[in-house]
């Protein structure tokens, strides 16, 4: 869903990264019957990342900002095990990220946003198609990764638009997530979308996650979507696999 916080022309606080030439999620191969005739192809197939298994809080929390959350995020695995991964329409100044937060709560305590990747065609022209970014994040005194606390889950590129998901996200109005079972289609070139009722705004950032992968986020057309029963999400391509590569170092 769309949010009340935008992206801001500039980020004081945490070092904005665009988009490199190196790739590190591998692609299904078979995905590319899910493009569009004359797009790119995927990425040349090679052995899947793994999900690191779950731990006893979830991976999926809420995005803060002057005391109140505004959007929904995840971990994604990474060799550093300090990513997370959202909407890039959530990116602001002074974010921090509770992981599992629920009635009020921050099991985990609040991990500060100490750098942010977006694709440089987000920063120029905000392309819906576009709308993901991956977070830094760290916690002062503690020096465990937050994966090693979270798990994660494996980011899947290329894997085709028809799936069965579980969508979470974290409403403004509540301080517990609201969770989904659907099926997502295609609804445009580089667009996927899923019915799900009660999505409102606070939710974009949410994962869509798939047998231990994460998908798509909350986001893309209309800022992830103008009604709170149908969300959308960027399709997860070649570009975000090479902002992957930029933010996982």
């Amino acid at each position: 869903m769309a949010i009340k916080v935008l992206r801001p022309a500039a980020l004081a606080a945490a070092a904005v990264l665009v988009l490199s030439t190196g790739l590190a999620v591998s692609a299904d191969t078979t995905a590319d019957d899910a493009y569009a005739a004359g797009s790119p192809a995927p990425l040349a197939a090679a052995a899947p990342e793994k999900a690191v298994p779950a731990k006893t809080v979830s991976p999926v929390g809420a995005l803060f900002a002057n005391g109140s959350h505004f959007c929904s995020a995840s971990v994604v695995h990474s060799g550093t095990g300090d990513l997370v991964l959202t909407a890039a329409h959530c990116v602001q100044d002074g974010m921090s990220f509770a992981p599992g937060y629920h009635d009020g709560v921050a099991p985990l305590g609040m991990w500060t946003v100490t750098g942010t990747a977006v694709a440089d065609g987000w920063t120029s022209s905000a392309d819906p198609d576009l709308d993901f970014a991956f977070l830094t994040v760290q916690q002062a005194g503690n020096p465990a990764s937050l994966e090693s606390l979270t798990g994660a889950n494996a980011l899947g590129v290329n894997r085709g638009f028809d799936h069965r998901i579980t969508l979470t996200g974290y409403p403004d109005s509540t301080d517990s997530p609201v969770v989904c079972d659907g099926t997502t289609t295609r609804s445009d070139t580089y667009q996927m979308q899923v019915a799900c009722p009660g999505f409102p705004d606070g939710t974009s950032g949410g994962p869509w996650v798939t047998g231990g992968e994460v998908i798509g986020v909350i986001g893309g057309y209309q800022l992830g979507g103008d009604t709170p029963d149908v969300s959308y999400s960027a399709y997860f391509d070649d570009d975000i696999a090479k902002l992957y590569a930029t933010a996982a170092g």
